[in-house]
């Protein structure tokens, strides 16, 4: 089985609600989970839904400031961005990091404000998953450093040669985010790793399965999911819904009842994860529902991260 690894989703949602625009800050944050011993760190996109810091322009300081974190996208929404502009993003940003970028991809979540973000942009909201999936098919092709001719059901181009190729022959490793049957045949047929939330560990171990049955290539099973660590459970609650109805505008019960949140003492928040790594995750995304980043992540270093290393190492 491979090593856990543990990653850091760097809090640029949080920081625009709070009226913070320091990226500055967020690039500090991805050097210090690098010292604490993090695998990764993360930035989500949404431009207009959920405005924050652009995640490739972040993660380009951030490939500067750091040496050994994987880079990732948690979750990049290719289907408001042409392909060509955004394969030549993410091969720079790979050539940047010496490889190290992992592009974490999903259609946008179903909802009016997907909706309206879409058509903000003037692209089809009705036609976002296959566009998604043509565009996978381009930047792979794009990033084989030859020239590239497609015609496709949404883009057609001739002769196209992009430069710099990504550090990684093939480019960076693409994983999906979603569940439910058509998602998870999309990760088995597209995708190099998966990046789900389901809310039960249950769950998650049954559709890792169905991929794994499904799949002709080897996909990293990895999990999305939000932390709120405090001494006192009730207090760790109520922390988790005010960071929750702040971040996403909706009632903690309905996100808790489609997402992985968890709110808790450290032990307890470890062995929970730890449910999920029995399930079979490989590669655990962790958003901090905090009003304190820098402290944040200080605890779960220190009092989360051992104890997922000890029960990985049982």
């Amino acid at each position: 089985m491979a090593k856990l690894a543990v990653g850091y989703l760097l809090p640029t949602r949080d920081q625009t609600v709070l009226g913070e625009h320091e990226p500055g800050r967020l690039v500090a944050q991805a050097r210090r989970a690098e010292e604490l011993g993090l695998d990764s760190v993360w930035a989500g996109d949404s431009p207009v839904t959920r405005p924050r810091a652009d995640p490739l322009l972040l993660l380009a300081a951030v490939a500067q400031a750091t040496e050994r974190v994987m880079l990732g996208t948690a979750v990049l929404l290719p289907a408001l961005r042409h392909p060509i502009l955004l394969a030549h993003q993410l091969a720079t940003l790979d050539r940047l990091s010496g490889g190290r970028v992992i592009a974490g991809m999903g259609g946008g979540f179903p909802n009016p404000n997907t909706r309206a973000q879409f058509a903000a942009v003037g692209i089809g909201y009705g036609r976002r998953v296959s566009r998604m999936e043509e565009s996978i098919d381009v930047m792979r092709r794009l990033w084989s450093g030859e020239a590239v001719s497609y015609q496709g059901e949404h883009f057609a181009f001739t002769d196209v040669r992009l430069a710099p190729p990504p550090a990684r022959p093939g480019g960076p490793p693409i994983w999906l985010a979603g569940s439910g049957g058509p998602a998870l045949r999309r990760v088995a047929r597209l995708a190099d790793g998966w990046l789900p939330y389901p809310p039960e560990a249950t769950t998650y171990a049954v559709e890792r399965e169905a991929i794994e049955q499904a799949s002709t290539r080897s996909v990293t099973p990895a999990l999305y999911a939000t932390l709120c660590l405090d001494e006192d459970p009730e207090q760790a609650h109520r922390r988790l819904r005010t960071s929750i109805e702040r971040y996403y505008g909706m009632p903690l019960e309905f996100i808790a009842s489609i997402q992985t949140v968890f709110a808790g003492t450290a032990r307890q928040a470890a062995d929970w994860l730890t449910g999920y790594t029995a399930a079979g995750a490989r590669h655990l995304v962790i958003r901090l529902a905090t009003d304190d980043h820098d402290k944040g992540l200080e605890e779960f270093a220190d009092q989360v991260l051992p104890l997922l290393h000890e029960e990985d190492h049982r």
